[in-house]
């Protein structure tokens, strides 16, 4: 099926025989005795080297091959009479696809600043680091959803147009057809979305939860896996407003259920990319090394490699939200007012807090349970004190949160009594609510930020840097 990829030609033992190779030229060196062109086809993070002979090729071939240049070379596969590679290819021939004039290609063979790449992000995946991210971030996926395919669970297509708010939040993405310089209005004023094509206001989803529990309350166990938006005007290195989410709904199962899910299932993904994806990670643990190698030891990130170990070989905490604030309060930086925000019960945990527990305090990943009702969704299940809620967070070391679940309020008058409470017209979720009147039943689910994961698994810092092709307020370049 097509060409072979670099990838397999790098596997495969020399016996003299001919491959052919395409990809871009990541550097050309001419010594004299030989040429030497690195090429590079993104099947994977290492080039194969194929070696020329002075005089081979005219001077006029040779200086259309560049940095960026796209080629085809033919020739004999023989073992590597350098370092750094087992096989080299002996070139017959060179066919030159595209040209890249070094006065214009800004991917120069030098160190760029991921701030510039994210400039001209329709080339940044022909660098290493880019390169490797999207190899990880694909392995993922399909970790995911093998994960779950194994499991019993249902993939379900939840929409991406929704009239309903799932988080509450109000920051959602109009989708409309209406014309926005003559906008119809009613005899008060407001414009008439029954004009519009859907006769009503509709939005780009924010979660495909609520939908996601209609599933489960059918086939059981669900999961979801689309693209969700967030208006939020935010430009932190944790935000973007196109973003993937996963996310799993499960009929009879309880807060405990759900929290064995949870853990079980991001150690299984992370370990499939250690598995998998060795040369990558690797590669982006000694970019991270020598990214930091100026800081001071103690703010230096553990090795890549050596974290994501440390969330599959650890049990995760598990303790209570209250505990959890007992122990902050009681923690050496908040007696010396070292935490830039206060800690006492109701607050909504900070990540410096969450990052406190998990990587001074416990020294593992962390499941935090039971939080106030308050600072919690309106569909999530009372506990008996009716103070707090059958919720539950993973936190994880240099991030903080990475999952926020919860067992689900399956009681109809309960769960009406928090619409009512937030300021939901129920009207606008009748479907929802609807589930709890018909054959309603215990059920629990959580939410996965996919670029998050992405994020820990690749070691990066900023979230623009995990996803082709980042959008953030004033930026839908590409």
């Amino acid at each position: 099926m097509g060409p072979q990829q670099i990838k397999d030609i790098l596997q495969t033992s020399p016996e003299n025989q001919s491959v052919t190779v395409k990809g871009w030229v990541r550097t050309k060196r001419e010594s004299k005795n030989a040429i030497f062109i690195a090429l590079n086809d993104g099947s994977t993070i290492h080039n194969i080297q194929a070696v020329a002979e002075p005089g081979q090729f005219s001077a006029e071939l040779l200086s259309t091959v560049t940095t960026g240049s796209c080629l085809k070379i033919t020739g004999q596969l023989v073992e590597s009479q350098g370092s750094g590679q087992a096989v080299e290819v002996k070139i017959e021939d060179i066919l030159v696809y595209g040209t890249a004039d070094p006065e214009t290609f800004p991917l120069q063979p030098k160190k760029h600043s991921l701030e510039f790449l994210r400039e001209i992000a329709h080339l940044r995946p022909r660098t290493n680091t880019f390169s490797a991210i999207l190899r990880i971030r694909h392995a993922l996926a399909f970790a995911v959803h093998q994960y779950f395919n194994d499991g019993g669970f249902f993939y379900l297509h939840t929409p991406v147009i929704t009239a309903s708010d799932a988080e509450g939040a109000g920051e959602m993405f109009r989708v409309t057809t209406l014309d926005l310089n003559k906008l119809p209005r009613t005899e008060e004023g407001a414009i008439n979305f029954k004009e519009d094509f859907f006769g009503r206001e509709a939005n780009l989803t924010v979660s495909g939860q609520l939908e996601g529990e209609l599933g489960a309350m059918a086939l059981s166990k669900i999961y979801t896996f689309g693209p969700t938006f967030r208006a939020e005007n935010s430009n932190t290195t944790r935000h973007l407003a196109e973003f993937w989410m996963i996310e799993p709904e499960m009929a009879f199962f309880e807060l405990e259920d759900n929290m064995d899910l949870a853990e079980d299932f991001v150690k299984k993904v992370i370990t499939y990319a250690l598995n998998n994806c060795k040369d990558d990670l690797n590669f982006l643990q000694n970019r991270l090394a020598e990214e930091e190698k100026n800081k001071p030891q103690n703010e230096r990130s553990i090795p890549l490699l050596e974290k994501l170990s440390f969330v599959v070989d650890n049990p995760f905490e598990r303790l209570t939200y209250t505990e959890a604030i007992d122990i902050l309060l009681k923690s050496k930086p908040h007696k010396e007012k070292k935490f830039q925000y206060p800690v006492g019960w109701g607050i909504d945990l900070s990540s410096e807090h969450e990052r406190y527990l998990v990587e001074k305090h416990f020294k593992k990943p962390v499941i935090l349970t039971n939080y106030p009702k308050e600072i919690k969704s309106f569909y999530m299940k009372l506990d008996e004190d009716g103070k707090t809620v059958r919720a539950m967070d993973v936190l994880f070391p240099g991030i903080g949160e990475i999952i926020g679940g919860s067992q689900r309020e399956e009681d109809y008058d309960k769960l009406l009594g928090r619409v009512h409470e937030v300021g939901i017209d129920p009207q606008n979720l009748w479907w929802y609510l609807e589930t709890r009147k018909f054959g309603t039943a215990p059920h629990s689910g959580f939410g996965l930020g996919f670029e998050r994961l992405v994020l820990f698994v690749t070691g990066m810092s900023n979230i623009r840097d995990v996803i082709p092709f980042p959008r953030y307020p004033k930026s839908a370049e590409f």
